[in-house]
């Protein structure tokens, strides 16, 4: 079912004043996101786990068919119960009940997305917490319906210099493997989320990573605040987060989230990439680097052609299916844990054909 279908039913009469306020990180991955998050989990009054990404699903959803089908929502139910059960990373002590989910919410708006902030706002209840945030950062494509869905909802906007954050995506398998395609994602991500500070600005609070690696308390005390928690001291030490100990071991996309940031990585990109890729990140992304006060290193006049995109995606093709195979090689344990969810999600599209 697509989002512009979703139906809307007369909403049950329930008290929902004590549950935790929800917030979604946004707009984009591989920007420090999970050094926030570990920092902030260290207070008891917030509760963010390890994100399900739901944009995966997204292209599922239209398979599922009628959503006021009670039967056909239950196993939208069922199915995005099991990709928690799938992630790389479970969420601690908690087990979720399809048949106790679906007659929570049946007469409610009913959306993929209304399932996933049950499990989410569930969670943060189990720990207590009175913020519970998502830090599937590309669901700021679904916002408006978010906001539909969970008025109160707050968003933690975190930008970081375009150049760092292409040249991390470079190497990350959930992205592509070009500096091009990479920048352009950024792009499309910055435009809907500024477009979301200029339609509810009270809504978003915006943060630099690089003022983050600058000085952590002053940045984490303005989303304490946003948030309507208490900054606690203990978030400046990331060192005793099991899951940061945890994550670390998983993947080589987290191993750093166990140690306090270095400064210097920021600038880590000048060698990680080309004259000829910082000039076209520069020419892509220029407006938002000048909002955001990066400074230019080029003349950023190279232009960016529709031969050179259809060149970048062969090219990025080819080296995700190298990458993959060199993951299976290097580290078993990233590899089988990935391979399980996208196996997962390939179960469903067979079986809703």
């Amino acid at each position: 079912m697509l989002d512009a279908e979703v139906i809307t039913r007369r909403p049950e009469i329930v008290n929902q004043q004590k549950r935790p306020r929800p917030v979604l990180m946004i707009p984009l991955r591989r920007c420090g996101s999970h050094a926030l998050r570990l920092r902030l989990n260290n207070s008891p009054q917030f509760y963010s786990p390890y994100p399900l990404h739901i944009v995966d699903f997204m292209p599922l959803l239209a398979k599922y068919g009628d959503l006021s089908v009670d039967r056909q929502y239950f196993q939208l139910i069922v199915d995005v119960i099991g990709l928690q059960s799938v992630s790389m990373v479970k969420w601690k002590d908690i087990v979720f009940d399809p048949v106790e989910i679906f007659e929570k919410i049946q007469h409610e708006q009913r959306s993929v997305h209304r399932i996933l902030g049950e499990l989410l706002l569930r969670a943060g209840e189990q720990h207590g917490a009175s913020v519970v945030m998502d830090k599937s950062l590309d669901s700021v494509r679904y916002a408006d319906e978010l906001l539909s869905l969970f008025p109160d909802m707050l968003f933690l906007n975190v930008v970081r210099d375009p150049r760092a954050q292409v040249a991390s995506m470079n190497r990350a398998i959930i992205h592509d493997y070009d500096s091009t395609l990479n920048a352009l994602t950024w792009v499309e991500a910055h435009t809907i989320a500024r477009q979301l500070v200029v339609h509810y600005p009270d809504r978003v609070l915006t943060i630099r990573y690089e003022d983050f690696l600058n000085n952590q308390e002053i940045v984490l005390r303005r989303i304490c605040l946003f948030f309507g928690i208490d900054f606690l001291p203990e978030m400046l030490d990331v060192s005793h987060s099991m899951e940061a100990q945890q994550i670390s071991q998983l993947s080589a996309l987290w191993e750093t989230n166990s140690f306090p940031p270095v400064m210097a990585n920021k600038d880590k990109f000048k060698q990680q990439l080309s004259m000829q890729e910082i000039e076209i990140i520069e020419y892509l992304c220029r407006d938002f680097m000048e909002l955001y006060g990066y400074e230019m290193m080029t003349e950023a006049k190279i232009q960016v052609t529709e031969g050179m995109v259809t060149a970048a995606k062969e090219q990025s093709a080819a080296a995700r299916l190298q990458a993959w195979a060199n993951l299976k090689e290097n580290n078993f344990k990233d590899f089988v844990l990935r391979q399980f969810r996208a196996d997962y999600l390939a179960q469903l599209r067979l079986k809703h054909n």
